[in-house]
């Protein structure tokens, strides 16, 4: 039936306990409800982020699990180091380098009896060097030019999976070799002593281009005419093989990790190596259109990062295209702070809070009414209080739990939209607001000072329930018995529930739970669970 079945309404998950009758006071919602309280696994997303613009949170490819998926990928187990000898991301790559070393003999073959004189030209960073460990270990995926000046420097990169072979291997056939990076001048002479360093022995500086710095005699070439002041990648790329092709050469392909290393033109064919983790986005040459080359907008990702397993690279959403979706959701316009007046999040939150609010009230009224002593549980995070400045602007999403503290003791979080008007109406209509959140013991006062101060009225210290630290008197309550020594959120917080709902807790009757992450409501102990939207992290 369509009540069993759960209710989808603008990217909420309300997940009512039974088509017939809800649970009784004290028992946990029956066993099938749990089991759908899942994240998506498919989603829709455009490069540019504009997908983000959709009032559809949990359409968005959550950002956690993005990284789980590229971990997985690469053999990563943890530490940001790529696993260099097996791992889904080196069979593709040997996949590829084997189907296009038998196509460069051809290819070779052929265009020596026509007479020309065949070229293959190469990015750099991760289709010759292999970045990952930077981007990953070094930089959590946030890019830092001066940490990664010290890499290039440094000749710091390993091969990335085949190339070196494959390059020297077309070298030995007679192609001509070149270089084509968006790495600048002074990284010149670094990136060829790498190159050379990790096997290959076909790249020189005379046949290597980098990209003018502006200053000294690093200057803009004179075969390269912008739209612009500032050239664009496709540009400066395109450009550079149309004057390698004036040059006598006929490029037979042009290898690159992102797109705009390939569009533009000026070559027979193009190979584009897979790299979910970063994304250069550049507009085309004018009147050049090459729809085929752009990134794929269809995926399917579980959130446990598994689906990085697959030797398919293309299918992992790019962790850039999903930060900028995420900022587009929030109206955040990139300098990590959210719009509190008008985003996608906020239309969805209001949408949320008008449509499922008031059965909420309407069934607090009524059991307090018939004598019932109704309550419900809000987790605090983005659910209460609004973390997205936090995270996005403080953080970079690299979260940092020193910097996190800081933020909770200084009482810094909005109220998450909507939000306030809704609590505090279910506490005049006569629920009792209890507070439940991974937010530990030394933060429990802030964080209470924090609703207070942005508008909640009826959150006190004696139903809100934060985690031991297992410190001092801070230590695991007696109603909670856990698996293992460390305690999973959603034992911490479905054991709790129940507590709240047995007469040593208060006797409550849980009308509904609300939470942002799907830990939070997994476990039963609540007429109803009902999700908002988060894509800015997944804690399972």
């Amino acid at each position: 039936m369509a009540a069993a079945a759960g209710l989808l309404v603008a990217g909420l998950l309300l997940v009512p306990v039974s088509a017939t009758a809800a649970p009784q006071h004290g028992q946990p919602e029956e066993q099938g409800v749990g089991a759908r309280l899942a994240p998506r696994t498919h989603f829709v997303m455009r490069a540019d982020g504009s997908s983000g613009l959709r009032a559809d949170g949990e359409g968005i490819p959550n950002i956690d699990s993005v990284k789980s998926t590229i971990r997985s990928y690469y053999g990563d187990t943890g530490d940001g180091i790529a696993n260099k000898t097996s791992s889904p991301y080196i069979t593709e790559l040997d996949r590829l380098v084997g189907s296009q070393q038998r196509k460069l003999a051809r290819e070779y073959r052929h265009a020596v009896r026509h007479g020309d004189r065949p070229a293959l030209v190469f990015d750099a960073d991760d289709t010759t060097l292999w970045t990952y460990d930077m981007e990953a270990a070094a930089m959590d995926f946030v890019f830092d030019p001066e940490l990664q000046d010290e890499w290039v420097q440094a000749q710091r990169f390993a091969a990335t999976p085949g190339m070196v072979d494959l390059v020297n291997s077309a070298a030995a056939m007679g192609y001509q070799i070149f270089g084509l990076t968006g790495r600048n001048d002074d990284q010149k002479a670094a990136t060829v002593a790498n190159l050379r360093k990790v096997g290959y022995t076909a790249f020189t500086e005379d046949r290597f281009y980098t990209k003018w710095t502006g200053e000294g005699d690093s200057q803009q070439p004179d075969y390269i005419s912008c739209a612009e002041a500032k050239c664009s990648t496709v540009e400066y790329k395109a450009l550079t093989r149309r004057h390698i092709e004036a040059a006598g050469y006929d490029i037979v392909a042009n290898f690159g990790d992102q797109w705009s290393d390939l569009q533009g033109g000026y070559a027979d064919r193009t190979v584009k190596l897979p790299n979910p983790t970063y994304y250069l986005p550049s507009p085309n040459l004018p009147g050049v259109h090459q729809p085929w080359l752009a990134p794929r907008t269809h995926f399917t990702m579980r959130p446990d990062g598994s689906s990085g397993n697959r030797p398919d690279g293309e299918g992992i959403p790019n962790i850039d295209s999903v930060k900028s979706t995420i900022r587009s959701y929030y109206g955040d316009t990139g300098n990590g702070i959210s719009d509190k007046e008008n985003s996608a999040y906020i239309t969805e939150l209001t949408k949320i809070i008008d449509q499922r609010g008031h059965p909420v009230i309407n069934s607090c009224r009524r059991e307090a009414r018939h004598g019932g002593n109704p309550a419900i549980v809000l987790d605090a995070d983005d659910t209460t209080l609004w973390t997205y400045d936090m995270e996005a602007g403080a953080m970079d999403f690299v979260y940092d739990p020193a910097l996190q503290d800081e933020w909770v003791q200084a009482e810094k979080f909005p109220a998450t939209p909507a939000m306030t008007s809704f609590v505090d109406a279910a506490d005049a209509a006569g629920c009792t607001i209890v507070g439940l959140t991974g937010r530990n013991d030394d933060q429990k006062s802030a964080t209470i000072g924090n609703l207070t101060s942005v508008g909640y009225e009826g959150f006190t210290a004696s139903n809100y329930y934060t985690k031991w630290t297992g410190e001092g008197d801070s230590q695991q309550p007696d109603y909670i018995s856990c698996a293992e020594a460390k305690c999973s959120t959603i034992e911490y917080k479905s054991q709790t529930r129940a507590h709240v709902e047995d007469p040593a807790g208060g006797d409550y009757d849980i009308v509904a739970n609300f939470g942002d992450q799907y830990s939070d409501l997994i476990g039963g102990h609540a007429d109803r669970s009902i999700k908002l939207p988060n894509p800015t992290y997944y804690l399972p």
